[in-house]
């Protein structure tokens, strides 16, 4: 018999918030689309930030706090959610039976501590002492960069006791949606009952978004259609994304309420020649398409915002809608940003969403016709798509559980 994969608990932090009735409306608001973005603090680039939240909620402990940065804050914020919302959060049976698979990339700086030590160093009698002493009583152990994954994997396990696996992923987009198919293909093969899948993502980082300017991809200039920018057009947003999946036997017998079904994650890294990442993306097309009827169908897309690879996907998307269902399309990357990692896991969230409310939210690029196509009705199936901005390809289908 083939196992069924539910997803019985989301976790979001997000640009425009955490909860579904606090996000939802802000998607069909420009004015709330709008406020999301910070053109100020990283000019001309710009960024959406995380808004408030109460971190204390799912990190009570001063010492976790101080330990971690931004971005393992958001991701151990969004984590806990996700097990509250799941019913095992302080459930230590199940937290021991829970599985770990999570998604993140390199190290961040401390840049307050950076300019102290820079500033001072200069003054110091004994610079090599002096030095010593800020690395040793002053770095976070988040800083130690080749680590970083297995450390954000370490601070969700202590914080919330988590207790199974623990496997991680880097490598900007493609990581995220490997951290998903991973989990799913699992449950499948009978090698867990319950993970928790996520990832995070912190856009306030000058050292990203400078490296990715120096490749030519960051957008620095006003946020505007998101299917029609030169090749930098990719915008970073902030997120903390997780999800907790398990096989639908499991969940029935502890009494789970699911609030989705995922019925396929596929992942890929093509050359990105001329074509290449369109002519992978069939073939995950094809596979998934098999489970889906010929209604109108939501589709999710992390479009990255880059040119070339965006318009590609466009094409790709209007090829589906010649011969297959009409296609609602929203992407998402003009409401929240691009978040690398936890880009598609976010988008997956946003996906359920849907599923939640059996509508798909007004277009956020609406002078875009890909978006503005048709209004999906009564959304059972959604499709979400993740292209990165330099490599990896990714489609999951997400379905509403009646009843």
């Amino acid at each position: 018999m083939t196992r069924e994969v539910w997803v019985t608990g989301t976790g979001l932090l997000s640009p425009l918030g955490e909860r579904v009735d606090e996000w939802w409306p802000k998607l069909g608001d420009p004015a709330a689309l709008a406020a999301a973005i910070d053109t100020e603090s990283y000019a001309p680039f710009p960024v959406y930030p995380v808004g408030e939240y109460d971190i204390d909620s799912q990190i009570p402990r001063p010492g976790d706090q101080r330990t971690m940065g931004p971005l393992m804050h958001y991701g151990c914020y969004a984590a806990g959610l996700a097990l509250e919302a799941a019913g095992i959060k302080g459930d230590e049976e199940l937290l021991l039976r829970t599985h770990m698979v999570v998604a993140s990339g390199g190290g961040e700086r401390d840049w307050e501590l950076d300019h102290n030590i820079l500033e001072n160093l200069a003054k110091a009698e004994d610079r090599g002492v002096y030095l010593n002493e800020q690395l040793s009583n002053e770095l976070r152990p988040t800083l130690f960069l080749a680590q970083l994954p297995n450390l954000f994997a370490g601070n969700i396990s202590i914080v919330h006791g988590v207790a199974g696996s623990s496997r991680t992923f880097m490598g900007e987009e493609a990581a995220g949606v490997d951290s998903m198919r991973i989990a799913y293909e699992k449950i499948l093969a009978g090698q867990g009952d319950l993970f928790l899948v996520g990832a995070a993502f912190n856009a306030a980082r000058p050292d990203i978004i400078h490296m990715v300017h120096a490749g030519g991809y960051a957008l620095n200039q006003p946020v505007g259609n998101l299917w029609d920018r030169a090749k930098d057009g990719v915008a970073f947003g902030s997120a903390g994304a997780f999800l907790v999946l398990e096989a639908r036997e499991h969940a029935e017998a502890r009494g789970a309420t699911p609030v989705a079904k995922l019925s396929g994650v596929l992942s890929g890294l093509s050359d990105r020649s001329e074509g290449a990442a369109a002519e992978l993306a069939k073939g995950q097309w094809a596979t998934l398409s098999n489970k889906m009827g010929n209604r109108p169908l939501a589709v999710i897309s992390g479009a990255c915002g880059s040119g070339p690879i965006t318009h590609e996907e466009q094409v790709f998307l209007e090829g589906i809608a010649v011969d297959g269902p009409e296609l609602a399309v929203r992407g998402t990357g003009r409401a929240i940003g691009h978040s690398l990692e936890s880009s598609f896991v976010t988008n997956v969230l946003l996906a359920i969403g849907c599923l939640e409310r059996r509508a798909v939210f007004p277009p956020l690029s609406p002078e875009a016709p890909i978006e503005a196509r048709v209004e999906a009705a009564d959304v059972d199936q959604v499709l979400v798509t993740g292209w990165g901005y330099l490599q990896g390809e990714g489609m999951a289908l997400l379905e509403a559980i009646d009843g």
